[in-house]
């Protein structure tokens, strides 16, 4: 059953109206309230949508999402607004006029491209995805840039548009899919797809081999607030870069194809690379940029003496290093009157929140550390320390 299309009415945007930023407490109350003058489906429906909308706001920000449509599964794999706005002006800025968004999902990548002043076609097999992609066009005041069309995507001749988007499906009923060939449609339908075309952009899981990665792609890892969302193969482009973009900004650290840093002594400062650049193979380019090593060969922590800032890694200023023992830990936080413990691990099975109740059970004062569970020279290590300032 379609319970988007009776939300479309008049009388269900009434009702979204009504029941807009319901508290879940709240729910079961206005429900009884609203039933009196409404079928209790719409009203079912409507309060969905509402926590539907709410769940959505991190992604669109409250001014769109209050306005827009959602399914369940368009919350979870929409592309965050600020992802999808770099990628549209970064088409734009490729001279693209004109994009086939396949697998197009509740529109957001269509209503970023389209804000961008680019005419999108937008499609999607599933009915009330598509019902949703059009609701949202015409929401936003973007139905005459967006044209929804319902169908499957291997069956659109995409032959008249500058450039393809595909966004294929990376979940399934038990699920994240984590091979690439499982996706709906798989990965080598959307190569092929985006081999015919002018430019075309891939949206992929971050977590994609590198080796999976065609040689006529340029790779990009895309990384928000420090969070990584996607990785994207441009065709048209630069076949063989790799780039790691962190957003906002944006600020985009190019490959140099360097081969990987010398391991060298844990100095002053350890800087923690950004997930996009450890995405994105890149940490040699960064312990370049900031003359240093790793602290383990195997260990994406780069070391360096001097503190050089940079928007691709965390500097931290390291005050002690210890083998991995937990009373030794515990002492020297409670020696420091440390209050606030943050716990970072890379390269170590130790759960963080397991050592923090162990080593810091309740505050010994006012002080602020950060330790690191990793490997140095590939021995358990704690680097203790806090966040650098310049």
């Amino acid at each position: 059953m379609n319970v988007l299309a009776p939300l479309l009415t008049p009388q269900g945007r009434a009702l979204l109206d009504a029941v807009r930023g319901t508290a879940p407490a709240d729910e079961l109350a206005v429900a009884t309230r609203l039933r009196r003058e409404h079928p209790a489906d719409l009203v079912s429906a409507a309060l969905g949508q509402a926590r539907l909308r709410q769940r959505a706001v991190v992604k669109f920000g409250a001014e769109d999402a209050e306005r827009m449509f959602f399914t369940p599964n368009g919350v979870e794999q929409s592309t965050r607004a600020s992802v999808a706005g770099y990628r549209a002006e970064r088409m734009k800025a490729l001279g693209v006029t004109s994009v086939a968004d396949l697998c197009c999902g509740i529109g957001g990548d269509a209503i970023a491209l389209a804000r961008a002043g680019i005419r999108v076609l937008a499609v999607d097999r599933d009915p009330a995805t598509a019902e949703a992609a059009r609701a949202n066009a015409d929401a936003l005041g973007l139905s005459g840039l967006i044209e929804v069309r319902e169908t499957d995507v291997t069956e659109v001749d995409t032959g008249g548009y500058d450039a393809v988007f595909v966004d294929p499906a990376r979940r399934g009923g038990r699920g994240r899919i984590f091979d690439p060939e499982a996706y709906s449609p798989p990965l080598s339908w959307a190569v092929g797809a985006a081999l015919a075309a002018p430019r075309a952009a891939l949206k992929i899981a971050p977590g994609v081999p590198h080796e999976a990665i065609p040689a006529e792609a340029e790779a990009e890892w895309i990384s928000d607030g420090g969070d990584v969302k996607e990785a994207v193969l441009w065709f048209g482009t630069e076949p063989g870069a790799v780039r790691a973009t962190l957003l906002p900004g944006p600020r985009t650290l190019l490959g140099g194809g360097l081969p990987d840093p010398d391991v060298r002594p844990v100095g002053r400062y350890l800087y923690e690379p950004d997930g996009a650049v450890i995405r994105a193979h890149l940490v040699a380019d960064v312990a370049r940029e900031l003359d240093g090593g790793l602290i383990d060969a195997t260990i994406a922590y780069v070391t360096a003496d001097a503190l050089h800032p940079t928007p691709y890694a965390t500097a931290y200023e390291i005050t002690d290093r210890l083998p991995f023992n937990v009373k030794k830990l515990k002492a020297l936080l409670r020696e420091r009157g440390v209050g606030i413990l943050t716990v970072k691990k890379r390269g170590s099975a130790v759960e963080p929140e397991e050592l923090r109740r162990k080593v810091l059970p309740k505050p010994q004062g006012s002080e602020t550390a950060t330790v690191f569970l990793t490997r140095v020279a590939g021995a358990p290590t704690m680097l203790i320390g806090k966040p650098a300032t310049a």
